[in-house]
Order: C-alpha cells, then structure tokens, then sequence
C-alpha cells in the first residue's frame, strides 16, 4: 500500500488517525507506521481499508489513479 495515499484518503475525509484505527479495529500505532512505511498492512487490512474508504485495492496500491 503506499504510505502517501493512505495519508492523503484519512485527511481528505477529516479522519484522525485514532478513529481509523478504532474503526479498522486495530491501534493507532499501526495507523502511523502504515503512512510512515515503516509497516505494511497484510491483506485482510488492505481489504478493510479498501472497504471503508471506497476506494479499490488497486487505487490503495497505486496502481491506478481511478478510486
């Protein structure tokens, strides 16, 4: 996943890293070490962030610019 458009999606819909975390059912930390890169979100994740953002998994991967 790149780390720049999971930052870009959180900030665009005004949502803290805290509430997505809270939402994806995971920790803040997490959510942070995903945008830094300093961690990579396992598939079920991706999926998960895919879903609630409404965005396809391509999109999350920048592979394409089409949400």
């Amino acid at each position: 996943m790149d780390k720049i458009r999971l930052k870009q999606l959180r900030e665009s819909n005004n949502i803290t890293q805290l509430r997505l975390a809270l939402d994806l059912g995971t920790n803040q930390n997490t959510i942070s070490r995903y945008e830094t890169g300093e961690r990579e979100a396992d598939y079920s994740m991706l999926i998960k962030i895919a879903d609630y953002f409404n965005v396809s998994l391509d999109y999350l991967l920048c592979r394409t610019d089409k949400k």
